[in-house]
């Protein structure tokens, strides 16, 4: 066998050097997106035989972290139950005492598990997100359908979805002469920040 030159052992040696960085260059990277209460509007659509009724929530906070490779995700959104309001003082009291009894339940918490779809930078990307929706004292399965726009760190996201508020277990708020939807319709904008990290 003919020994190494030195310009070949040089040359071995500095592309074994650069393995490590080729390697760290195509790992995989974890995603975690953090929700801005403060850049986050939640609005609920109530439909009933006299008017529809509309109103807000407010985000205590959020975080969702997920590995782009195989989707598993984790982490929670809380949404502040207490904050809930349509403008109507008498209305609002009525639904937090006794629809959704915020002193028992003061938070409805969103648990994701899995992350379908891509994220990067450029036009508006849907994904869906799956996981435990927690209201009321009681955990539902729940699929969100996302659409999100990335910008570098900055991303927006907008979702709807519908919640069977009496089939999960809440009081009916319709009266005799007023009948209302079984269902709210929810409607949410947010802003996150996101970072990339090698697990």
């Amino acid at each position: 066998m003919r020994p190494l030159t030195s310009r070949r052992v040089s040359l071995c040696a500095l592309l074994l050097a650069f393995v490590p960085l080729l390697h760290a260059q195509v790992a995989p990277q974890n995603i975690t997106l953090y929700l801005d209460p403060a850049r986050t509007e939640i609005h609920w659509t109530l439909g009933s035989t006299l008017h529809t009724i509309h109103g807000t929530f407010r985000l205590k906070g959020g975080m969702i972290a997920f590995d782009p490779q195989t989707g598993a995700a984790q982490g929670e959104i809380l949404v502040d139950v207490t904050t809930g309001e349509s403008g109507n003082q008498s209305r609002d009291a009525h639904m937090q005492k006794d629809v959704l009894e915020s002193d028992k339940y003061p938070q409805a918490i969103f648990h994701p598990t899995k992350v379908t779809g891509v994220l990067k930078p450029g036009p508006p990307q849907t994904v869906s997100v799956d996981g435990t929706f927690t209201i009321h004292g009681t955990d539902h399965p729940l699929k969100l359908e996302m659409t999100v726009k990335v910008d570098g760190p900055d991303a927006v996201a907008t979702t709807k979805f519908t919640v069977p508020y009496v089939a999960w277990g809440m009081k009916d708020p319709s009266t005799f002469m007023l009948h209302a939807a079984k269902k709210v319709d929810m409607d949410v904008v947010t802003k996150a920040r996101s970072t990339a990290s090698t697990p």
